[in-house]
């Protein structure tokens, strides 16, 4: 398994548009796209600052995985994703190392890409994604 880069880190908001301003007025880093993802009950909205995007992600009902998230830790860190040349393989290669799989078949995100989540037990704490080019 070959880790390319950090593809995004993923933070869990109430609210896209006070959170977007922030990253806009404050930090200085423009929204280049938002987008609904319907299955995962998510608005995202993504900036680029450097090879890494920032994902905001806005809870779209109440029983999504983003609004129990907020409700049980509030808003912030919810996962950091790394890029992959190879999905499958490497959700073989984390399994096979006992590691525990939230999805052992990668699936459909945001912007095109195939992802796949570890479950945090196994991470420290920490949701960890994987990212392959749709």
């Amino acid at each position: 398994m070959e880790l390319k880069k950090i593809e995004h880190i993923g933070i869990a908001v109430k609210s896209l548009e006070k959170s977007t301003r922030f990253f806009e007025e404050v930090l200085g880093l423009k929204c280049y796209k938002t987008e609904e993802v319907k299955d995962q009950k998510v608005m995202t909205a993504f900036f680029m600052i450097g090879q890494t995007k920032i994902e905001l992600l806005e809870s779209t009902d109440s029983e999504g995985n983003i609004a129990k998230f907020i409700e049980k830790k509030g808003e912030g860190l919810h996962h950091i994703a790394f890029a992959v040349d190879n999905l499958s393989s490497t959700l073989e290669k984390v399994s096979s190392k006992g590691i525990q799989l939230i999805d052992k078949v990668p699936r459909k995100g945001a912007e095109g890409l195939n992802i796949a989540f570890v479950h945090p037990k196994d991470t420290n704490g920490v949701l960890v994604e994987f990212c392959e080019q749709g």
